[in-house]
């Protein structure tokens, strides 16, 4: 389901902005997820009770539930005095503020170039790893039917050591594209930096 920048992963229990995870698992996720499936509609601190915990659970239900929210709150980035996600119905219920759509799954090619690693020893030809990546990132961008992760998102992770295959989840992208430069200054080139990139 899609609301507003936000995507819910019911089947991974995720949510994601612009294809980044955001830390919502366990209940809080639970609780977003009853509001997502009814949108515009009050949820009622019962219904949510009835959902979320069995009549045999010994916990302070206001409690929990008031945490779950807070926690989505902070996620989404949203507050209960100027709410623009999560609505409080004073003692009924919650109702989510934005329609959410559906969203089925992307099957269309998409990519995202993750910067290039600079394998010079010299830290200032960082400039041509970081071009080369963007290079490639526009010449892609040119493919119609080709969805190309933004420059932000990929470089997020530069210098961070993460598996490819949660990158590519987290942005939400079927391939990624990493690569390596080096580079070297020649005499016979004067000042201008030379170079390989694979």
């Amino acid at each position: 389901m899609q609301f507003g920048p936000f995507e819910a992963d019911f089947s991974a229990g995720e949510v994601r902005k612009n294809g980044i995870r955001l830390r919502l698992q366990g209940q809080p996720f639970q609780v977003l997820a009853a509001l997502l499936e009814n949108p515009g509609r009050v949820v009622s601190r019962e219904e949510l009770r009835h959902k979320l915990w069995s009549s045999d659970t010994f916990i302070d239900f206001d409690k929990g539930l008031n945490t779950a929210v807070n926690k989505i709150r902070e996620v989404l980035g949203d507050s209960a005095e100027k709410p623009r996600f999560i609505e409080t119905i004073p003692r009924r219920g919650y109702r989510l503020i934005p329609s959410a759509k559906e969203v089925k799954p992307d099957t269309a090619p998409s990519v995202a170039v993750l910067s290039f690693l600079n394998l010079s020893p010299d830290p200032e030809n960082e400039f041509l790893a970081d071009g080369m990546s963007e290079q490639v990132i526009n010449s892609l961008m040119q493919i119609k039917k080709l969805r190309v992760a933004a420059r932000t998102s990929s470089f997020s992770f530069k210098g961070r050591h993460v598996d490819l295959r949660v990158i590519g989840e987290q942005l939400n992208v079927r391939t990624v594209l990493e690569g390596q430069c080096a580079a070297s200054r020649e005499p016979s080139q004067g000042d201008r930096p030379s170079g390989r990139c694979l």
